[in-house]
């Protein structure tokens, strides 16, 4: 993997947020949006690495709390190899927003030999995550500007997660030029 060995892939520090998406036909993983007057959505979670490198997008319905995504992502985090030794299962560092505290999901994280960093609920804000979280923020911004995936008009599981691949290629290939890989 040539991002890796360029040191572009970092995926030792992983970062995860989620972006929800109207669905108006309906279909696979869609659920009524607790924050869009119960129409119905999904939810997309991306799991990137310390340079906003997408690892794993997967959808969900609208209604799905955030703290239950946070292990599926962590489960389907690809084998990555690229240096000497052996390929990477997992990340050491997972950085998360509010909405994945839950103490269970800390405890779950730290079995699995991962360092969950997550604010608590009810804290002041200041605990200095922005500063490490805008590469999420950031590649959920290039995937909400994919006119395509604004709004999920596909019914299919199958074809959402074509869409999903295909967002993540072009993340990918966003982060390689802004890293100075690929000429844009």
């Amino acid at each position: 993997m040539a991002v890796r060995v360029l040191g572009v892939l970092e995926p030792e520090l992983a970062v995860i947020d989620s972006v929800m998406v109207r669905a108006f036909g309906g279909g696979d993983s869609t659920g009524p949006s607790p924050v869009d007057r119960r129409k119905l959505g999904s939810k997309h979670t991306l799991l990137v690495d310390a340079n906003g490198v997408p690892l794993v997008i997967h959808t969900a319905p609208a209604n799905a709390s955030d703290y239950k995504q946070i292990l599926p992502a962590v489960e389907d985090f690809p084998e990555i190899g690229g240096k000497p030794g052996r390929p990477r299962k997992q990340p050491d560092v997972i950085y998360a927003d509010r909405g994945y505290d839950s103490e269970a999901i800390r405890q779950d994280l730290r079995l699995l030999g991962i360092k969950p960093v997550i604010a608590r609920r009810g804290t002041d804000h200041g605990s200095s995550l922005g500063r490490i979280r805008w590469v999420v923020e950031r590649a959920i911004s290039w995937f909400k500007g994919l006119r395509r995936l604004q709004i999920r008009h596909d019914r299919s599981d199958d074809v959402q997660d074509a869409w999903n691949k295909l967002a993540a290629a072009v993340l990918c290939y966003r982060v390689a030029i802004r890293c100075g890989i690929c000429a844009g």
